[in-house]
């Protein structure tokens, strides 16, 4: 009985499939209409394939690789989707495509590619999260530059994930074995002088390496860089308790934290079920005690998504599909706005709540906070806990049942 529900917890943390293969460049010419392109650079811990068309594979390589990629995006299309080819080579009218790839063999010569495509000073590094081939963080990573109308330059730090629906414990492992390599991926880029400011914006699995990442650099130097300014950490799978244990731990003063959580997020339920049952960071429900206070006094900022509607069966990839969230993502989270002034506008009836008070925002309901950090990790007083509970920031937390 428990393997069977193992293995339904399994299927449900599996992503939609596509044309494999989708990684060489096709020819671009007077006869081939490529309207926009996207330029970024590709940092990973996967294993070389030897093969053009995938470049990466889901296996551990002892040393990073760096490569220049260039995506072109189609002209009609939905915001929020990615157009994967029906057939190969891919129609750049209709697809998303390839367009250029250049393996990058220094730090030298990843920092001319980076002066050539500076915009501003500012730099996005995304991780993706569990599941995920090389070619799907690529893309979409372009989908989300394109659709915020962002202004930085776009890194992708992609780790070795072999895609299968039976390899969680091997991605989750493959985090662990990638977290010193995105530290010194990001010490790398805030020593370039013509880099002003870091935005790391992390999916899923990709949360929990990029929390270990800035928890190590915080431990090692007292404190995270002073050049990543913002951390947002979408539909975040990690333990509630060892998120907090992270936060403390990677000193002060901390980059600007939001995250984005839905309490119908079904992957969630799925990693939670594999877990033990263990609460996760991205399906609380942050307008409700003891999370909003304990989230107010940490300075976190939490956006919840639960009444954004997306064709993602799982709900797990809401804040790339959705056109609001996405700019929200690039034109305010990125410049540290707030967002509770009278320019934000996010459609009918969003909520935020900032300091105890409550402001309608849009569609989604967001928990802006600000303060200090270590009482994440301070038991609650004077509250009954459930049987077995422990009484830190997840001991009387556990939220209600997810929807399926």
């Amino acid at each position: 009985m428990l393997r069977k529900s193992l293995l339904a917890a399994l299927l449900i943390l599996s992503g939609c499939g596509h044309p494999s293969g989708v990684m060489t460049p096709i020819a671009v010419n007077a006869n081939t209409r490529v309207t926009t392109e996207v330029d970024m650079l590709v940092a990973t811990t996967r294993q070389p394939s030897g093969d053009p068309a995938t470049l990466f594979n889901g296996e551990r390589s002892p040393k990073p690789y760096l490569t220049a990629i260039a995506v072109s995006i189609p002209p009609k299309r939905e915001p929020g989707t990615v157009q994967w080819p029906q057939r190969l080579p891919p129609n750049p009218a209709t697809d998303f495509a390839v367009t250029r790839v250049k393996e990058i063999n220094s730090v030298p010569e990843g920092r001319a590619w980076f002066g050539q495509h500076i915009q501003g000073g500012h730099a996005l590094v995304f991780i993706h999260g569990f599941n995920n081939k090389y070619e799907d963080s690529v893309f979409r990573l372009a989908q989300i530059v394109h659709d915020s109308d962002m202004h930085a330059t776009p890194i992708l730090f992609t780790w070795p994930s072999r895609a299968q629906l039976t390899a969680y414990e091997y991605d989750k492992e493959s985090t662990n074995y990638s977290r010193t390599a995105l530290e010194q991926a990001l010490r790398t880029l805030a020593e370039d002088p013509s880099v002003k400011d870091i935005t790391i914006l992390a999916h899923s699995m990709g949360t929990w390496l990029a929390m270990e990442s800035l928890r190590q650099m915080g431990i090692r130097d007292g404190h995270v860089n002073s050049k990543i300014h913002n951390v947002i950490l979408a539909s975040p799978d990690i333990d509630i308790q060892v998120f907090a244990k992270q936060f403390a731990e990677m000193g002060t003063p901390r980059p600007k934290f939001t995250i984005f959580v839905s309490q119908d997020d079904r992957a969630l339920a799925a990693s939670s079920f594999i877990t033990g049952r263990v609460s996760r960071l991205g399906a609380i429900n942050p307008a409700a005690e003891p999370y909003r206070s304990r989230l107010e006094q940490a300075g976190i900022t939490a956006i919840d998504l639960t009444k954004v509607k997306s064709d993602d069966s799982l709900n797990h990839g809401k804040f790339a599909e959705s056109p609001e969230i996405v700019q929200l993502i690039g034109q305010r989270l990125m410049t540290g706005q707030t967002l509770t002034d009278s320019n934000v506008s996010l459609g009918q009836g969003i909520t935020a709540v900032v300091g105890g008070t409550v402001t309608n925002i849009g569609t989604v309901a967001a928990t802006a906070v600000a303060a200090p950090a270590t009482i994440l990790e301070q038991p609650m007083i004077n509250r009954k806990k459930p049987a077995g509970a422990d009484t830190t920031l997840q001991g009387d937390l556990t939220p209600q049942p997810l929807t399926q």
